[in-house]
């Protein structure tokens, strides 16, 4: 059984910076497989915000968080890392580690974690 768990989110002041981890289990890794992370604020969709492809190593970004936040992962430690910097207000969301093998061009997402809040105050 698959399992993602989060940890690292919390509050922080606007400019602040958070590392969000997603600690995988369960979850077997492949060339066709994509981890990555997406947020919901409250009133709002869900939004991919970052997804890092195992067969590219290549990390995609939400043009809202390009520039800011960095997708990494360690292999060895089955783990997903997003490191947040220059946080503002727009940032807070409840934020949600996603597992899922690629499809044509995206990350079909197959598993989620119970997300870990973010709350930036201005």
């Amino acid at each position: 059984q698959v399992q993602l768990v989060e940890s690292g989110g919390g509050s922080v002041q606007a400019g602040g910076s958070l590392r969000l981890s997603c600690a995988s289990s369960g979850y077997t890794s492949s060339s066709n497989n994509c981890m990555g992370w997406f947020r919901q604020a409250p009133g709002k969709e869900r939004e991919k915000i970052a997804i890092i492809y195992a067969g590219s190593g290549s990390p995609d970004y939400a043009d809202s968080v390009k520039g800011r936040f960095t997708i990494s992962q360690d292999n060895a430690k089955n783990t997903v890392y997003l490191q947040m910097n220059s946080l503002n207000p727009e940032d807070t969301a409840m934020y949600y580690c996603a597992a899922g093998i690629v499809i044509l061009t995206q990350c079909g997402v197959n598993y989620w974690g119970q997300g870990t809040q973010v709350t930036v105050s201005s």
